[in-house]
């Protein structure tokens, strides 16, 4: 029956001033997606990436359809 189902709710950002990143560690590997404002280049960090579906979440929740670039 479904009587609770989950809304997919698309989020925004203030696509202007920030850009969607995924900050790399290098040393273990951990990723993490979030937003570079690009005039301080301050990262939000906004989730953990562990695998091709937590990214193609994040990218559903914001409407990201271009690449995310990555920084170390």
């Amino acid at each position: 029956m479904g009587l609770f189902h989950k809304k997919s709710v698309e989020l925004i950002y203030d696509k202007e001033n920030k850009k969607p990143v995924i900050k790399s560690s290098i040393c273990s590997g951990e990723q993490v997606a979030g937003f570079k404002d690009i005039h301080t280049g301050k990262i939000q960090e906004v989730m953990l990436i562990k695998s091709q579906a937590d990214l193609d979440k994040f990218k559903a929740m914001y409407g990201i359809e271009e690449e995310i670039t990555k920084e170390y």
